[in-house]
């Protein structure tokens, strides 16, 4: 994958941790988790950096097991997606509900699941 698009303007709090991984990016995968959870969201706009319908764009969250975490805001949904050891861009989940979003980034082990097993679920 290339480097960001939009390289006059940094994408809303792109962290650094993203603009060192997204040209290692080999694959992009969305789970059938984000499909149920926000079917109207298109995630090229967030592969594309489509900043400006962001709140948040690329920020980063933490990293589990070696797979760094970031989330985007659009609007009231919270989308989580992580890039894992294999350079996988992986969209795991999305939510309308704050706590909800924060119970989920709470469960590791449910995210190191979700990565794992993210090829059944290949876009």
């Amino acid at each position: 994958m290339e480097q960001c698009p939009n390289k006059t303007e940094r994408c809303l709090n792109c962290h650094d941790h993203h603009q060192q991984l997204r040209p290692l990016v080999k694959e992009i995968i969305t789970t059938k988790h984000f499909f149920k959870d926000a079917p109207s969201i298109n995630p090229e706009s967030i592969v594309n950096c489509e900043h400006e319908n962001f709140t948040h764009l690329h920020k980063f969250e933490e990293i589990i097991d070696g797979n760094y975490i970031f989330r985007a805001l659009k609007g009231k949904t919270h989308i989580i997606y992580a890039i894992d050891k294999d350079h996988r861009l992986i969209f795991l989940r999305a939510f309308e509900n704050f706590g909800m979003y924060k119970k989920f980034l709470n469960d590791k082990k449910s995210i190191e699941k979700m990565i794992i097993e993210a090829d059944n679920g290949k876009k």
